[in-house]
């Protein structure tokens, strides 16, 4: 075990980075953040802040002599970085695992190879790909393989006309062909897994999108009793599979009331932020209990939640096209309401700037709270999938 007040490094600064920081800092760990932006989230509230790119030999070697363990809290650091580091250090999860994640075809290709359930797709490395692509996969989504996220780096498409025009824009990147599903809703799994195989999953959330980013998420997902179960097994038999350390996000299509595995997320994950008011230890804290080889805390639930995202748009609701800091009072008034600001200096459109939870324990009257609460702050646009209104 590695134990307090040993320094723990973490690779990347944003609001995913700053919770694991203040997590480590409660159980009595150091932390050292490597991020560029001098002004972000995580690096504003650790113990020491890199600000160097992801591999800088310099700040690379400070971490290798000042840290006992290293994670990272986006799966788009290079491999090569967490490679170098694993030389001296643990670094979990390991690179090999963080490699399927961060590669759409990797990770299609690891899904199929282990038979978990995944849509039809076809890797697209070039024109011709796109000309040899079964008609079955249209209409299709076209996405590229590496750094897409937030619905950034796809494009929906009717016809392989259609998809040539969009691997055209994508400037010939890589790319993944995937069939478009008919979806009965979104779900996901937060899990912990430790060096020694034991495995912690939180309560399945249903997740509803607005212009690809996260809106709305509600736990338990109010779904068959069945489909939780499964869920839990395959994210777990994933997490197997990648001899995988850490907490881990995999993201569920439910369609024709079966489940398929959309993507996987080696970190912790939006849809997990309710942990941090909802359950025993948050994400955030397994992650620091799976990195430390510390006996994972127990993944249950204590109380009904919905985590409502607060978007940079909330900063331009009025007509003069300048920030302006929501009033947090329409908020705050809510006693069973937890505010969550990740410190971001710039807010901008589609950028997130926090979120809140709604907790209690009926999850009906939750989710009607939550929702009037996100109307109330401004949020006008309808919720994709209202959570308890599936008539």
């Amino acid at each position: 075990m590695i134990l307090p007040p040993a320094t723990l490094g973490m690779l990347g600064g944003g609001q995913l980075g700053r919770f694991f920081v203040m997590a480590a800092q409660e159980l009595g760990y150091r932390v050292v953040v490597l991020d560029p932006d001098r002004h972000s989230p995580a690096g504003r509230v650790a113990n020491e802040h890199l600000a160097a790119a992801y591999d800088d030999p310099d700040a690379l070697d400070r971490m290798a002599e000042s840290c006992a363990a290293v994670t990272t809290e986006f799966e788009n650091v290079p491999a090569d970085t967490l490679a170098y580091l694993s030389k001296f250090v643990p670094v979990r999860p390991g690179a090999e695992a963080v490699a399927i994640c961060q590669n759409r075809s990797a990770e299609k290709g690891f899904l199929k190879a282990h038979g978990f359930p995944h849509a039809p797709y076809a890797d697209i490395r070039g024109e011709g790909d796109l000309a040899t692509a079964g008609d079955d996969l249209f209409p299709g989504i076209l996405k590229v393989a590496r750094f897409g996220y937030d619905g950034k780096g796809q494009a929906r498409v009717g016809d392989r006309a259609a998809a040539q025009a969009a691997f055209h824009h994508f400037k010939h990147e890589p790319c993944v062909l995937e069939k478009q599903l008919r979806l009965d809703s979104e779900v996901s799994i937060v899990l912990g897994r430790g060096e020694d195989g034991q495995v912690a999953c939180f309560p399945m959330a249903e997740n509803s999108h607005c212009h690809g980013i996260l809106d709305v998420s509600v736990v338990p997902a109010p779904l068959p009793e069945s489909l939780h179960a499964e869920a839990r097994a395959v994210a777990a038999g994933i997490a197997a599979r990648m001899d995988y350390v850490g907490t881990l996000a995999v993201e569920f299509f439910v369609v024709g009331g079966h489940l398929v595995v959309n993507e996987m997320a080696p970190r912790p994950h939006n849809s997990g932020h309710y942990t941090i008011d909802a359950c025993a230890v948050s994400q955030y804290e397994q992650q620091v209990r799976a990195l430390c080889g510390l006996p994972l805390g127990a993944g249950r639930a204590d109380r009904a939640a919905v985590m409502v995202n607060l978007l940079g748009d909330l900063w331009y609701l009025r007509d003069d096209h300048h920030a302006h800091e929501p009033d947090w009072s329409r908020l705050l008034a809510h006693p069973d309401l937890r505010l969550h600001l990740y410190g971001k200096h710039h807010p901008r459109p589609g950028r997130k700037m926090g979120h809140f939870t709604m907790v209690g324990t009926d999850l009906e009257r939750v989710a009607d709270a939550a929702l009037a609460a996100r109307h109330a702050i401004g949020i006008t646009e309808p919720v994709a999938h209202p959570p308890m209104r599936r008539g």
